[in-house]
């Protein structure tokens, strides 16, 4: 009998480098409501009382690069400079250029924003064709989020962190090992009110009951105090939390981040069409699991390689599957971009709680292959 233990983190819209991802999703969204052909590549940084946002966006859109920061951090709810960030009094820095003209030469015919390798990924393990682990901990963070939201527990700060530990047995998901939530919260408030409170409203809210039996681990604030968070606590810089974005350390990952970056960059639009077909190929029953990757080069039109993964799970040979794909999908930079409506101001809906199986999403939606 084959057993062993996997874990996924998720973390929740307050963490600082989803703060710094929502921030640059949101400039993003913010050009292309005003120019869908906008270039944009924009990261931020936040520390103590201080925001930077750099990078290069090209676009005929008039944006208030400010006012958008602020915004932003205070629809997260940060505003106390003391524990977090104060969306009113901190500093806000700004250095953003144009497009590179050496890029542009590539992508103004349709070739790949940069080179590199992405992966996509799709299991049968839950009903959104995502690793279990890494979707509890997704549900998790997002439910801590809306008790907060909701003043469900009213003592409650934006920072978060959740982690899942998932039993398998056979390759099939048994039961859950460990569940670790971690978050801030107002000076005062006893860690004990605070475990019986995550516990009944937020995992007794989240996770089945057949999940969890009487070895089931459950940690609350482990350190027993988190009121220093956010920005203030520690730093948060745009792309740091990819395995978070994807799937949880469960599929691999090319190393390209997604947000602040618009669709002619392939590590964002070329990793969300390998989700699509991937979960294709598992919805379609060809495989239990998929793991497809790609490679392009910069200002280059098609992909230099496609590679297939079916862990032995498929019902037709990988290059039989290779062959569908590339009969049935434009992988071109722009083929890709047209195929899933990537110009559109989608982008605010894909930053927190993974990128992948949610529901609305074009690269979600399945078809018949």
């Amino acid at each position: 009998m084959s057993r062993f233990f996997f874990t996924s983190e998720s973390v929740t819209e307050g963490h600082p480098d989803k703060l710094a991802d929502l921030i640059s999703d949101s400039i993003l969204d913010e050009c292309l409501k005003q120019d869908k052909n906008s270039r944009v590549a924009v990261e931020t940084f936040l520390s103590k009382d201080l925001v930077i946002v750099a990078g290069q966006i090209t676009s005929i859109a008039k944006i208030d690069v400010e006012k958008i920061v602020r915004e932003t951090i205070k629809d997260i709810g940060y505003d106390n400079s003391e524990t977090d960030i104060d969306y009113r009094t901190c500093e806000v820095k700004i250095n953003i250029t144009r497009q590179s003209s050496d890029i542009a030469l590539g992508v103004d015919i349709g070739g790949a924003g940069d080179q590199g390798m992405m992966y996509g990924y799709a299991c049968d393990e839950t009903l959104e064709y995502m690793p279990y682990a890494i979707l509890m901990a997704h549900k998790l963070a997002k439910r801590l989020a809306d008790a907060r939201k909701n003043k469900e527990i009213l003592y409650l700060r934006p920072d978060g962190k959740t982690q899942v530990t998932v039993e398998y047995e056979n390759g099939t998901v048994k039961r859950i090992e460990t569940i670790l939530i971690s978050t801030q919260h107002l000076t005062g408030v006893s860690i004990n009110e605070i475990r019986k409170d995550i516990i009944e409203k937020v995992i007794n809210k989240v996770v089945p009951v057949t999940m969890i039996d009487e070895k089931t681990k459950i940690y609350i604030n482990p350190t027993g105090n988190f009121v220093i968070g956010g920005p203030l606590g520690d730093t948060g810089l745009t792309g740091r939390k990819i395995i978070v974005d994807t799937y949880g350390g469960y599929a691999k990952h090319g190393g390209g981040s997604f947000s602040g970056k618009d669709a002619s960059k392939v590590d964002r639009s070329a990793t969300y069409m390998l989700r699509h077909i991937a979960k294709n190929v598992v919805a379609n029953s060809y495989a239990k699991k998929c793991e497809i990757q790609i490679s392009y080069a910069i200002g280059m039109k098609e992909p230099l390689s496609l590679y297939i993964n079916t862990f032995g799970t498929s019902i037709k040979r990988d290059d039989e599957l290779i062959e569908l794909i590339k009969n049935k999908f434009d992988l071109t930079p722009q083929g890709i971009i047209e195929y899933l409506n990537m110009q559109e101001p989608i982008y605010k809906e894909t930053t927190n709680y993974g990128h992948f199986g949610k529901k609305n999403l074009p690269w979600e939606k399945i078809i018949k292959l």
